[in-house]
């Protein structure tokens, strides 16, 4: 099996007081594909720059990923402290990125060299995760509010780690499924998109696994074939309730 992985979600909803499924699936993955010591604990950095490191995107993070569960902690380039991203990217079991502003989170990142640790990390066997933006940015190409926070556009320039193009926010924003369907007609490569509070597991590259934290939330597979867009919803296993902190 490729020990390469990617959990890309398609944004989670607000669960006060609750953590999402798709974080406790996240969090239960490392010693099982990575074949660690038992580690309760596992590391995990979020990377907060598409919303500029905002602390309302840091405070929902740790808010979101219990300390009982996990070691947190977090890259700030900004306000960066961490000298050498290299090795403490590297250090870690799993990298959360946020959401937000996509193009400028990429931006920045090619400025820091992030995208390219980024890369050694995923063939490293590091679990790469995120939701809205830290899904996107995986793929080739998709749909982002990027330059127009009232409207969507394309964006043509991901990481590439994962082929094809990505649609996040997929039952939650009007916008995105018309948007998408008209891009793939258009020449865009066919891709996925994704529900809220759903997520697909890819191994390697390939999408192994779609699972779900609420009912009817899924993951599809849009592609053109024989000059229309057709969008096939993949099977999610929807998740247990997470556990307590």
């Amino acid at each position: 099996m490729d020990h390469k992985h990617i959990v890309a979600f398609g944004g989670l909803r607000v669960r006060p007081g609750d953590m999402s499924p798709v974080i406790d699936y996240i969090l239960s993955l490392p010693q099982e594909i990575l074949h660690l010591p038992q580690k309760p604990r596992p590391r995990i950095c979020m990377i907060p720059t598409a919303t500029g490191d905002s602390p309302a995107s840091l405070l929902t993070f740790y808010n979101r990923v219990p300390g009982a569960w996990a070691a947190r902690t977090h890259l700030a380039l900004f306000d960066r402290t961490v000298r050498d991203i290299r090795s403490f990217l590297l250090n870690q079991d799993i990298i959360m990125v946020g959401g937000g502003n996509t193009a400028n989170m990429l931006a920045v990142w090619r400025v820091h060299g992030v995208d390219e640790i980024l890369r050694e990390a995923w063939e490293a066997g590091i679990l790469l995760c995120g939701g809205s933006a830290g899904s996107l940015c995986w793929f080739e190409c998709g749909t982002t509010d990027s330059f127009d926070l009232s409207d969507l556009h394309p964006l043509h320039d991901g990481l590439g780690f994962l082929p094809g193009s990505h649609c996040p926010h997929f039952d939650g924003e009007d916008q995105r499924r018309p948007l998408y369907h008209k891009l793939i007609s258009e020449g865009f490569p066919a891709g996925y998109a994704i529900d809220e509070d759903a997520a697909i597991h890819f191994v390697g590259t390939e999408a192994a696994k779609v699972v779900t934290g609420r009912h009817g939330a899924t993951a599809y597979r849009v592609e053109l074939r024989d000059g229309k867009v057709v969008e096939t919803a993949l099977e999610a296993e929807l998740l247990d309730r997470p556990r307590s902190p």
